[in-house]
């Protein structure tokens, strides 16, 4: 074999070679990017390209829920708002600007309700406190403590239990003046003065009385726990007759409420019945008459009703 012919072979074989090799990477860097492909669409779907729909969907429930409870929280401390939307859907049933102003003119006088029920309300929490700490204080001085260490202990319970007298505490929470009487029984001030001074909170009225108390037993040396413990039981059988005077009135006053429904249960009848209630009040000189004289009748008899109820609870 000639020297020319061992070089073609050589060159032949070494082609051969070459193309198994660049076929052998080629199918190599193939394999490669077939087996790594599920790890790197893992890895993206994990760290880089993960759905965001979800994340997103999660963040705007919390948001909507969030601005519910806002929402919620904003009606409940704003209730005679509410009179606005029944004014508006009034105003679109019946296409007059009418109920507009009557529900605007509403928003105080239910605003004023509201305030009057609350303070009621509180006041008679402050009653059921007052006789909770004459107890609490009574049970104190059983055991042998001395006044002010009693007074001390009833109104630290109190604090303990957030004043609740409903769930059975022994003590509450006195108002403004309540640092007053801790300060006074603790430091040995005057602690008449601080009791009558916490008396001027609504309800707090039985306050007065647990004062003069005190005062005649640091001056003359009488048994405060027994006159705490009269005072407790008059304040209690107040409270008693208070709640059957309210429930022998809660007929009367289901029976005003029942009358005062009486002439929207009307207009619902007729909208029913096709007369066009909404339109023959708001829209003819007639209804409009008859709109503004059933209103005045409706107030009076209202205040009325109020008036004799509010007597008989006073009396």
């Amino acid at each position: 074999m000639t020297a020319m012919e061992m070089t073609t072979t050589a060159a032949a074989v070494t082609s051969a070679y070459g193309a198994h090799a660049v076929a052998l990477c080629a199918g190599s860097a193939v394999w490669l990017a077939m087996t790594r492909d599920p790890g790197v669409r893992r890895a993206r779907v994990l760290f880089v390209d993960a759905p965001p729909e979800p994340r997103r969907t999660w963040g705007r429930s919390l948001r909507l829920v969030e601005a519910w409870g806002r929402l919620t929280e904003a009606a409940r401390k704003r209730r005679e708002w509410w009179c606005v939307p029944g004014a508006v859907v009034l105003a679109v049933l019946g296409s007059s600007v009418l109920p507009l102003v009557a529900g605007a003119m509403v928003v105080p006088l239910v605003r004023r309700w509201l305030l009057r029920r609350a303070g009621a309300q509180e006041a008679e929490r402050g009653a059921i406190a007052v006789a909770a700490l004459c107890g609490a204080v009574v049970g104190e001085l059983r055991a042998g403590r001395e006044p002010g260490q009693a007074l001390l202990v009833a109104l630290r319970e109190g604090l303990a239990e957030d004043g609740s007298a409903a769930a059975g505490a022994s003590g509450s929470r006195l108002g403004e003046a309540e640092a007053a009487v801790l300060a006074a029984a603790r430091f040995g001030g005057d602690v008449p003065a601080a009791l009558r001074q916490a008396a001027e909170s609504p309800g707090m009225g039985g306050l007065s009385g647990m004062a003069a108390c005190w005062r005649v037993a640091v001056d003359g040396g009488a048994g405060l726990a027994t006159g705490l413990e009269r005072l407790e039981a008059a304040l209690r059988e107040d409270r008693r007759k208070r709640d059957e005077l309210r429930a022998q009135l809660a007929g009367a006053w289901s029976t005003v409420v029942v009358l005062a429904l009486l002439p929207v249960a009307g207009l619902g009848l007729g909208a029913a019945l096709g007369a066009e209630p909404l339109r023959v009040l708001l829209h003819t000189p007639g209804g409009l008459a008859c709109l503004a004289v059933g209103s005045f009748l409706e107030a009076a008899g209202l205040y009325w009703a109020r008036r004799i109820v509010r007597g008989g609870e006073a009396a």
